[in-house]
């Protein structure tokens, strides 16, 4: 797969450009659905002070509550706390199809489904090594992080759904790959991540940059809204994934 080759000559790069501080405050900021501006939701919402906070972004929000808004709540009676599903008294689309239902669905040709399913690879990836490297390390914010990528994976399969995309993840357990090449890369960023807490922070960044620029490369001439949306909201949570792995 085209994008997994990618990561792993990214691996190398990464460690001699990054340099990690790991902050111990940090995780605080990754609690998923939490009222901070690095939870990974990402939607702009408009709340009532004493009536329904709605979000719209790849996790809705909806609530009641009084108080002051956080960050994107706007209220005609004040400001309403359940904005754009960033507070912890918002909720979550339970149903990730229930997010694009009302996107327009386009036409996707043979590579761009190709690249579907290849995204959908990599936010296992992303996952199954945060979930292992947060045991490892010990380091909360992986644990939060691989629920965002968890979440991520979610939307991504929603699109293969509508599509009619075979899901190369179906039914794998964690660490499983529907390629030997990603099972291989899988093992190799495992294995340099539980050297150290330092190590573990580096795969993550080397991820989330592959991340991104395969995002970049699966937008270029998507036309269809519910593809360009989700994969809008993927490459911005991948960008606050980075921040959070750099600082």
């Amino acid at each position: 797969m085209r994008r997994t080759t990618g990561l792993a000559g990214a691996l190398v790069a990464g460690v001699a450009a990054a340099v990690l501080i790991a902050s111990p405050g940090l995780a605080d900021t990754l609690t998923p659905g939490g009222s901070n501006s690095n939870a990974d939701c990402d939607g702009t919402g408009q709340g009532q002070g004493n009536g329904q906070g709605q979000g719209n972004g790849r996790h809705s929000g909806a609530g009641t509550g009084d108080g002051q808004g956080n960050r994107n709540g706007a209220g005609q009676n004040g400001a309403g706390q359940n904005g754009a599903g960033q507070n912890r008294s918002g909720t979550r689309s339970a149903d990730p199809a229930a997010s694009i239902a009302n996107l327009a669905k386009g036409t996707l040709s043979a590579e761009q489904r190709k690249d579907l399913a290849g995204m959908a690879e990599e936010e296992k990836l992303a996952h199954d090594l945060y979930v292992e490297l947060g045991e490892s390390s010990d380091t909360a914010r992986f644990t939060r992080i691989a629920e965002a990528e968890s979440r991520h994976l979610q939307a991504l399969r929603a699109l293969m759904e509508r599509y009619g995309v075979e899901d190369p993840t179906e039914g794998l357990a964690a660490g499983s790959f529907a390629s030997d090449e990603v099972t291989a890369q899988y093992k190799e960023l495992l294995e340099r991540g539980r050297a150290s807490v330092e190590a573990a922070l580096q795969v993550g960044v080397t991820v989330e940059r592959q991340d991104i620029e395969d995002l970049d490369t699966a937008l270029k001439g998507v036309t269809a809204e519910d593809v360009l949306t989700v994969y809008g909201n993927l490459k911005q949570g991948s960008t606050k994934h980075l921040n959070a792995f750099t600082r």
